[in-house]
């Protein structure tokens, strides 16, 4: 079983899987009469193949506990999904790169601070949605078309992190 400590989650860091999504730090101009700050482009959403469209959901998930033990990573090989926390929800965040196989070693974890998104790039291994401390809502931004866009591959995890 492979075990990981999630790490805080940073642009740097998460770069090889997607974007982290988080206004602090980003540029913004203003929109509405100057009454609203627009955070302008904070993700890449790909859409692939014939027919396909973008999704806009909410997903309500229950709270997992720690440690976090997993079978199996899933990706999405036709588009990216991208998970903002509507009420500064932490999450525990697995990842690995694209490609047919997960390498061990290049499998990461992180974990948020409720006001960091997440938008995993076409393809980008990553675990099902594991929400912290309490209910949690979230919008949800994908792929919806046709083809096979949810592929899992098993793995035997277990997630612990010290940032409670």
């Amino acid at each position: 079983m492979l075990e990981l400590n999630a790490e805080p989650l940073t642009p740097e860091a998460f770069a090889p899987f997607g974007e982290v999504i988080d206004t602090r730090g980003s540029d913004y101009f203003h929109i509405n009469a100057g009454r609203t700050r627009r955070y302008h482009d904070l993700a890449k959403v790909e859409i692939l193949g014939e027919g396909a469209r973008t999704l806009i959901n909410l997903f309500v998930s229950q709270p997992i506990a720690l440690p976090l033990e997993l079978d199996f990573l899933e990706r999405h090989p036709l588009g990216s999904q991208a998970f903002m926390p509507l009420h500064g929800e932490r999450f525990i965040v697995v990842v690995a790169p694209p490609g047919e196989k997960i390498e061990p070693s290049e499998v990461r974890a992180f974990v948020t601070d409720g006001r960091q998104g997440v938008n995993y790039r076409a393809g980008t291994w990553h675990a099902i949605q594991s929400v912290l401390d309490r209910e949690g809502e979230f919008l949800v931004i994908d792929r919806g078309g046709e083809g096979n866009n949810c592929e899992e591959y098993p793995l035997k995890l277990r997630v612990t992190c010290d940032a409670q």
